[in-house]
């Protein structure tokens, strides 16, 4: 070997460990701390090009072909899928997908869903949104179209009912 490669593959070596990866390198699989770093590095690129479409109008139904107009699970859908994570079509059959996730543990990128709006009862799947960090979802509802809320006030506070992680 070359004294060039061997150094090279000793700082490697060295700066994997140091970060925490030092299990990829020996095993050849992603540790669980690798997982979650990924995830999260996952949920907020998703996170950010959903912030590409603010102000997009909100439209019941539309369809997932467009980006003129998006409802809550067409946007989650649309969003997800740009990152290989194919999601179904309703926020219903979305709240089924992944993992449960308490409130209290979301990290950027978990879907988190609601009984809100005019098909509410408190207890069914109606809306869902993206948790975006610090207490913000970002999702489309009403006007202005695609927004970022506070999950932790007012009606989505009121009416929040779960969380699933997809990443």
């Amino acid at each position: 070997m070359r004294k060039t490669t061997f150094i090279h593959k000793v700082v490697v070596a060295g700066i994997c460990t140091a970060i925490g990866f030092g299990g990829i390198m020996a095993s050849g699989e992603a540790t669980p701390t690798a997982q979650a770093a990924s995830a999260a590095s996952t949920g907020s690129n998703i996170v950010g090009f959903g912030k590409n479409f603010l102000g997009v109008p909100y439209k019941f139904g539309a369809s997932t072909s467009t980006t003129r107009n998006f409802d809550c699970s067409s946007f989650t859908k649309y969003i997800f899928k740009r990152y290989g994570v194919n999601l179904p079509r309703t926020s219903v059959k979305q709240s089924k997908v992944g993992r449960a996730v308490s409130k209290s543990n979301l990290r950027v990128g978990d879907l988190v869903f609601f009984s809100s709006g005019a098909r509410a009862n408190g207890r069914n799947v109606t809306h869902v949104a993206v948790y975006a960090g610090n207490g913000k979802i970002l999702h489309t509802y009403g006007s202005p179209g695609v927004t970022i809320s506070n999950l932790n006030s007012g009606n989505w506070k009121r009416t929040y009912l779960k969380a699933r992680r997809v990443l």
